[in-house]
């Protein structure tokens, strides 16, 4: 019914995940998506076009929600880049389901939409997983060659700190790519701004 837009909803692991863009202000170096068009149950996760709110509502309809304990935003590009959409998909399913809602973001929402988005997250949002890949303004520039240039590794800190007045649980992830050293200053990052961080 929807093969004109694509694959908008996938399995992956235990979850079930939302794909409602491919639009992103980062060019990661080891982007999975410059790897390989499929993930999960999905065939390709390149959209042939954005899906409207009502139409992922619909699409919710065709899964059978009982073998998932949250929806996840994350795809091929940053779910944040349509806040406004999110935030309305994700209070339907809030209202509807039993489901939790979790966003996967490179945690650069306020550059995206030009203002402070932590707290429009609030009691809508369960879990917010914030991709900071690097311990470093420059060493992130050059490793996820993001639009903002390097003003954008102190927005993920900013983000991550504001959004755990909004967000139940928040946590932070490097890629395991970087060097050890690395990744053991992104840990003292995360832990000084009072969330874990996962290596993946």
């Amino acid at each position: 019914m929807y093969d004109e837009i694509g694959d908008v909803l996938y399995d992956y692991g235990r979850g079930l995940y939302a794909n409602i863009t491919n639009r992103c202000p980062c060019r990661c170096e080891f982007c999975i998506r410059t790897m390989t068009d499929s993930l999960g149950s999905a065939d390709s996760l390149w959209l042939k076009r954005e899906p409207s709110v009502s139409e992922v509502i619909d699409m919710l309809a065709d899964w059978d929600l009982s073998k998932y304990d949250e929806l996840v935003f994350c795809g091929y590009g940053e779910p944040m880049e349509r806040l406004e959409d999110l935030l309305a998909i994700a209070k339907y399913v809030k209202e509807n389901t039993h489901l939790k809602i979790r966003i996967n973001t490179n945690g650069l929402s306020d550059l995206i939409n030009g203002r402070e988005t932590a707290p429009e997250l609030a009691d809508i949002v369960d879990t917010i997983s914030v991709s900071l890949n690097q311990c470093s303004a420059a060493k992130y520039d050059a490793l996820c060659h993001p639009s903002f240039g390097e003003d954008a590794f102190d927005a993920i800190l900013h983000f991550t700190k504001e959004v755990q007045k909004y967000v139940p649980k928040v946590a932070m992830s490097v890629v395991n790519v970087i060097p050890q050293e690395d990744a053991d200053a992104c840990r003292k990052i995360a832990t000084d701004l009072g969330v874990t961080l996962r290596v993946r």
